[in-house]
């Protein structure tokens, strides 16, 4: 059983949007959530615990304390949360820690925004960016000028398994996905997340002048988790199109 663990009770949230940033392809999911992390000076705002997470300590640089691999973050100002993972989450300790949040939801009429990558190769253009929902997920969607998925497709990993527990309880959600490179960290389309989606929906303006000019400083830094994530494909958040499989 998953348990969340309050570590700053000065926070205080009014119906907050959710980020989620498991890592998948690209690392998308995780650079986004990282850079809204520290552009917007977040609160650590809770550590979470499970038996199917992996059972590690994570330290900082200049920092002693030590917390746990999956953390909440916070910020009042914006009425923004964001759930950062340090480690290959299995759909499965997904499914566990959406089981363990939906009550959390219920309370705090919280409106998560899933991000997951597509891997494709990459080109010339912008990579392109399509939403997903459940219940009236859809309206921000429609008010965020997202456009609609181009091909049938599905969401594994652990972020699939969060959009599968939010159908299942009729919660609404949105999940933004988006072409990322397939075998390397790519700050583009993270930026691409955070400024023609994240941003629209949650009502904020977030700079990404970072993620372009440290691109090349953020794949080296994310290059092992990366590599990681490849090898485990199971715990790997992605999205596929359908016709693989037909």
């Amino acid at each position: 059983m998953a348990t969340i663990s309050v570590v700053d009770e000065d926070v205080s949230l009014d119906a907050p949007t959710l980020i989620e940033g498991f890592p998948g392809v690209g690392l998308v999911g995780k650079i986004a959530t990282d850079h809204l992390i520290d552009t917007y000076g977040m609160t650590h705002y809770a550590n979470v615990y499970g038996e199917r997470i992996p059972p590690v300590a994570v330290y900082h640089e200049s920092d002693t304390s030590l917390s746990t691999p999956v953390r909440l973050y916070a910020d009042m100002e914006r009425d923004l949360l964001a759930l950062r993972s340090d480690v290959p989450v299995t759909p499965t300790a997904a499914d566990e820690l959406a089981g363990c949040l939906e009550e959390w939801f219920d309370d705090h009429g919280a409106f998560p925004i899933y991000l997951t990558g597509l891997g494709r190769e990459k080109g010339d253009e912008p990579p392109a960016l399509y939403g997903v929902a459940t219940g009236d997920g859809a309206d921000a969607l429609t008010r965020a000028s997202i456009a609609d998925p181009p091909e049938t497709g599905l969401v594994s990993g652990p972020t699939g398994a969060m959009l599968a527990e939010a159908l299942e309880q009729d919660r609404d959600a949105v999940g933004l996905v988006v072409e990322s490179d397939p075998q390397f960290p790519d700050p583009e389309a993270a930026r691409r997340l955070i400024v023609d989606g994240i941003d629209p929906i949650a009502g904020t303006e977030t700079s990404t002048d970072g993620l372009v000019e440290q691109a090349s400083e953020i794949r080296n830094a994310k290059q092992a988790l990366a590599e990681r994530m490849r090898q485990a494909t199971e715990e790997s958040t992605q999205a596929e199109p359908l016709k693989m499989y037909q």
